[in-house]
């Protein structure tokens, strides 16, 4: 599975923010990186400055990773990297489906549920890709810190660990730390949940709540995160690490956040097509994933007042005022309550 030099080669797909710096990072681990994208100014961008000026400006893109709009260049390697925003991972899996050799794995570095479907990340890779061993990696990461090289660790799942040995060899290291578990499901529901959840957060502090308000979004939160989890399949103690409580520490601690900077613009009176208009770069995953995450919710039954009062508010335009009365005034019950 190695090269002549003794490195893995290392395929990226995805020119954003946290595709760069996956690339960054493997690079940094002593792979060789191939980074993938068919947007033509990131292309042009690193290319002839070695910077991603459109996604990821603060980091310097060693020219030994080859940047590409060939997808199938990127797909020669040992091990495939998809890091695109969550509403186009089926139609890039489509696209490599006829590239990749068998065997060779597939890491998703997407977040979310898939609309209309429900189906997770790597429920989508698998039903186009079955011949191809999965992982996923979640976990609290900032694209622009873990490409800086700034102690960054995170979750690998994957179903054996003679994978997870060939990705902590391709992509690991002193200041990017892997962690494994088994429980695909589980990490997943993390890291899409998670994103709702930091958009409450943020409507909380633009409506100038406090910070026992947030706390409370954030451990009730993770509760309705718990819930699901466990409904779909996932295992409680998966959402107690990085790629439950960890991620959600971090995406609800920080206006870097996209999902919480929105939240926080939606908590100031703007509205959701404004503040999206006004990005005009980069996936905010959490307004997908509050449609998404509240239908699966549904369909399993499982009670995610949070999660759905954000949906409300994004989807059905309901008053964000009403939206906290109406959390504010939920029967009292034990903390322990399913």
């Amino acid at each position: 599975m190695e090269d002549s030099a003794n490195r893995y080669r290392v395929g990226v797909i995805g020119g954003g923010a946290w595709g760069t710096a996956l690339g960054i990072v493997a690079n940094r681990a002593g792979s060789s990186v191939t980074l993938g994208t068919r947007n033509a100014n990131v292309l042009g961008s690193i290319l002839a400055h070695r910077i991603n000026d459109i996604y990821l400006p603060s980091v310097f893109v060693d020219p030994a990773i080859t940047v590409t709009d060939r997808i199938s260049e990127v797909c020669q390697g040992d091990l495939l990297i998809i890091a695109v925003p969550s509403h186009i991972l089926r139609s890039v899996c489509i696209t490599v489906s006829d590239m990749l050799a068998p065997n060779i794995p597939v890491v998703i570095a997407s977040k979310g549920v898939e609309r209309g479907s429900l189906m997770l990340m790597s429920e989508i890779a698998k039903s186009i890709l079955p011949r191809n061993p999965i992982a996923v990696i979640s976990g609290p990461n900032f694209a622009d810190e873990a490409a800086r090289g700034l102690p960054t660790a995170t979750t690998i799942a994957c179903e054996n660990k003679s994978l997870w040995d060939l990705l902590v060899y391709a992509i690991g290291g002193r200041l990017f730390r892997p962690y494994m578990t088994e429980d695909i499901i589980g990490a997943q529901i993390g890291g899409a949940v998670k994103n709702v959840i930091a958009i409450a957060c943020g409507i909380a502090l633009g409506r100038n709540l406090g910070e026992n308000a947030r706390a409370a979004l954030v451990t009730r939160g993770f509760v309705e995160m718990g819930r699901l989890a466990i409904a779909k399949g996932g295992q409680y103690e998966t959402l107690m690490g990085l790629s439950g409580l960890g991620d959600l520490i971090l995406t609800c601690g920080s206006p870097k956040s996209r999902n919480m900077s929105f939240g926080i613009a939606i908590g100031e009176g703007k509205s959701k097509d404004d503040v999206l208009a006004s990005r005009g770069r980069g996936a905010t995953e959490g307004v997908i994933a509050a449609e998404s995450v509240s239908r699966l919710a549904r369909k399993f039954n499982v009670p995610m007042p949070i999660c759905e009062a954000i949906y409300r508010i994004i989807y059905e335009n309901s008053p964000v005022d009403r939206m906290i009365t109406e959390l504010l005034e939920r029967p009292f019950v034990s903390e322990r309550a399913d």
